[in-house]
């Protein structure tokens, strides 16, 4: 995976095929600490200790449509490889955590990506699912939320036009904070 927002983007379906109701995303930029840190965690069904061990072994995977399961263990690589570190927690009934910390600077360190697209995809693929994507960038902090943007909506759903369009306008004006000076 190119970007660390595809990374992203797994890791959030894996949590929705595991049955979670709610998806939070946080990235966490320290220019002063040298440090990005991406964290996702569930409501998802979790997983027990046994699961939680192989979760990053590329042959291990519960789905049984393939073979192998690459996600979390690309994710946990390109964390190392840039100096960072990844952790995974989870158990039964409550959900799962993982977490990516990346030396901000590190030559290897895969860029961000586009968050504003991938939030998109799994909103509008998954309407059900309540996302809340969280964005800090040393003492700047901005926030997206599917709750607030269906209350806005009433009963149009967020997946169809209108919907759709509503979305892509808060994105935007994420995408528009993270990029200003002010943010940065």
């Amino acid at each position: 995976m190119e970007d660390l927002s595809l990374h992203v983007l797994d890791i959030a379906e894996n949590s929705i095929a595991a049955g979670a109701s709610h998806v939070e995303i946080r990235v966490r930029e320290s220019r002063r600490e040298d440090r990005l840190s991406i964290e996702i965690f569930d409501d998802g069904r979790g997983m027990s200790a046994d699961i939680l061990q192989k979760t990053t072994d590329p042959f291990f995977t519960t789905r049984s449509t393939r073979r192998v399961g690459l996600g979390l263990s690309l994710f946990e690589q390109a964390a190392k490889r840039a100096g960072g570190e990844f952790k995974i927690a989870s158990c039964p009934g409550a959900g799962t955590k993982v977490t990516g910390v990346f030396q901000y600077s590190h030559v290897d360190r895969q860029p961000l990506g586009d968050m504003d697209q991938t939030l998109l995809a799994l909103v509008v693929g998954n309407p059900q699912i309540e996302f809340t994507y969280l964005h800090q960038a040393d003492d700047s902090e901005i926030s997206f939320s599917t709750r607030e943007i269906k209350t806005q909506l009433g009963d149009i759903s967020i997946n169809s036009p209108r919907g759709i369009s509503a979305v892509r306008r808060s994105l935007e004006k994420v995408r528009e904070q993270v990029n200003s000076s002010a943010f940065l």
